[in-house]
């Protein structure tokens, strides 16, 4: 991986904030952010353990990641708490935030806890040519729970969950490996039981 001028990456990072930042005031990420990575750029994320996601290609980001997935996600906010920069690998990491825009009862935003972040590798031009998005999946989870539970889920984030339920393709999903089976499932439930009422 090649080496970059330090103020480049400074200034596609400076670039990449200002467009975030115009991607949540407009509720549009693909306008905003799409013309910010190179046209073979990959863009993933865990889903779990038995599921990935991938883009190839800008169009795939665009039409996938930027647009199908965040369906429903127009109105949340993606703060990001601090950048790391290395210069000599092309390569950065953000750390951000998953607010909502729901408040609940105390006012307060309803907000996935944990870590979330960004591992961007740089493709010159001002464009990222890889990226790499982490964050707790149980935690997203749960809050995803917390909100339909007061019929504050989206309905886009709705049908999504019941078609991954329901093992229906979604753009740019893969197995890792085949799923567990019912019975396999069922062992795995009945040994963490064994552990909880045994202590150990």
């Amino acid at each position: 991986m090649p080496a970059y001028p330090r103020a480049e990456l400074e200034e596609m990072v400076s670039r990449w904030l200002a467009a975030n930042r115009d991607a949540e005031r407009a509720g549009d990420w693909i306008q905003s952010l799409g013309a910010m990575y190179t046209e073979d750029a990959e863009y993933g994320w865990n889903m779990g353990p038995d599921q990935e996601f991938l883009a190839r290609g800008r169009q795939q980001i665009m039409d996938w990641a930027l647009g199908f997935h965040m369906e429903g996600f127009e109105q949340w906010r993606y703060p990001y708490d601090h950048v790391l920069i290395d210069e000599a690998r092309g390569e950065v990491i953000g750390f951000w935030r998953q607010v909502s825009p729901a408040r609940r009862a105390d006012g307060s935003h309803y907000e996935v806890a944990g870590l979330g972040g960004s591992w961007f590798r740089y493709g010159g031009n001002h464009q990222w040519c890889w990226q790499r998005d982490f964050f707790d999946l149980g935690n997203v989870k749960a809050l995803f729970m917390e909100l339909a539970a007061n019929g504050q889920l989206d309905a886009p984030v709705r049908r999504k969950i019941a078609r991954l339920a329901k093992g229906q393709a979604m753009p740019g999903v893969y197995p890792l490996h085949p799923a567990p089976g019912l019975l396999a499932k069922l062992k795995g439930y009945y040994a963490m039981a064994r552990i909880v009422l045994s202590g150990g």
